[in-house]
């Protein structure tokens, strides 16, 4: 390792705590209230599920979160203990690697990525290094399927990055850096230039797919697994309504469906995806919001069911997640339902590995006024048909904008 590099891990170093009582004084507890559920003794090793919550933390974001939250989940009870905070900047969003050995993270307003290891026994993690993404503020990143590659997202920049990841688990010097070009949507606040919020690849790996909330374009590379080198996809993109702001994307488990969420007009376009091509067709694009809600939102998080059958869609505004039931034959979408998450702004939200429960964050961000905000609420799924119904506990913790789990 270079000493550059060195001197990266020393400064890193620096700002990790450890100690569950300085954790615990900046980020608060976790809190189960509003249910029976208490905390419970730790489960047994072989069965232990980690929560790694990372949170905004300088004010800019309006952040108040310490950084990395690593938390222990109780299986049968959803009980969440504190384990660790490691305190860094701006943990946007997390990854981990498909051993879970390792956790990757961005960090919005820096130009970075950084990596870490995983204590199985504990779920407690290590700073290893990090490196330059090429681009400010970068909002998302995936790995490939070959597990040698990080790609991120990189909102201000309007580019596409390409980390390795080395044989250690740590990050070596960035292999390639891709602008994205085209005109900028109309709205002159949020759409001035590109705004990539998304770095996802297909159900078969061979696409990556960045939606751009600025160019009000779905863009589609090839990368290169032996150069980490992204190619533009012929058809390089597909152009959304305009004024859409497309920010994330979904694909369907087994069938050649993908969904957006529009950001900036509160709506969610279905496609159809050609897994051979890799290009797009857009089939449909309906509300993510009801037909009677008349306030100011922004859409936020979607995610397919592991079934198929289910769409989730995140709503800072209306405060809700919306549930869209899936043609399995079309692909189109028909709303069922919209979940409250009683509270402000759920900028993220996922499913637990064994998709029984979605985990709403609600992270205040600047779209609400700070009330009820500071929690993730927990809903149960409805096998059958998706519904979401709440568990009647509340895990506070400051900022969250990004959950990721391992084990079990």
């Amino acid at each position: 390792m270079d000493k550059a590099s060195t001197a990266a891990d020393q400064r890193i170093g620096r700002r990790i705590v450890l100690k569950a009582g300085a954790a615990l004084a900046a980020a608060g507890p976790a809190v189960l209230r509003g249910g029976h559920a208490k905390a419970q003794p730790r489960t047994n090793r072989e069965t232990a599920l980690f929560a790694y919550v990372g949170a905004f933390t300088t004010p800019e974001r309006k952040g108040h979160g310490g950084g990395i939250n690593v938390y222990r989940v109780d299986p049968a009870s959803g009980a969440w203990t504190h384990e660790q905070l490691l305190e860094i900047a701006n943990p946007s969003f997390l990854t981990l690697d498909r051993a879970q050995r390792f956790l990757y993270a961005v960090h919005a307003d820096l130009d970075e990525v950084s990596a870490y290891a995983i204590d199985k026994q504990n779920g407690q993690i290590t700073a290893l290094n990090r490196q330059s993404c090429g681009g400010k503020n970068p909002v998302h990143l995936s790995i490939d399927p070959t597990g040698r590659w990080i790609v991120t997202a990189n909102y201000s920049a309007g580019s596409v990055g390409v980390v390795p990841i080395e044989k250690d688990g740590t990050l070596g010097p960035r292999t390639d850096l891709v602008t994205l070009s085209g005109e900028p949507g109309p709205d002159g606040k949020r759409q001035a230039s590109s705004h990539p919020h998304d770095a996802v690849f297909d159900p078969s790996g061979r696409f990556l797919v960045a939606p751009d909330l600025g160019f009000d374009r779905v863009f589609v590379f090839r990368l290169d697994a032996e150069t980490g080198k992204l190619t533009a996809n012929d058809p390089p993109f597909v152009a959304t309504r305009a004024g859409a702001g497309p920010r994330h994307i979904a694909f369907h488990p087994r069938m050649p469906f993908a969904y957006v969420i529009n950001e900036l007009g509160s709506s969610i376009t279905a496609y159809r995806f050609d897994p051979q091509r890799g290009s797009l067709q857009p089939i449909q694009i309906l509300p993510s919001i009801p037909a009677d809600y008349t306030g100011n939102n922004h859409g936020a998080e979607i995610a397919v069911a592991p079934s198929g059958r289910v769409v989730y869609a995140s709503n800072r505004g209306h405060d809700s997640i919306g549930i869209f039931a899936v043609d399995q034959r079309g692909g189109a979408l028909t709303p069922v339902g919209w979940a409250p998450t009683h509270a402000k702004s759920p900028r993220f939200f996922c499913l637990d590995p064994a998709a029984q429960i979605l985990y709403a964050a609600n992270a205040d961000e600047g779209f609400s006024d700070q009330q009820n905000t500071d929690t993730i609420v927990p809903f149960r799924i409805n096998q059958a048909n998706g519904m979401l119904t709440p568990t009647g506990q509340v895990i506070k913790t400051s900022s969250p904008c990004t959950i990721f789990f391992a084990g079990a």
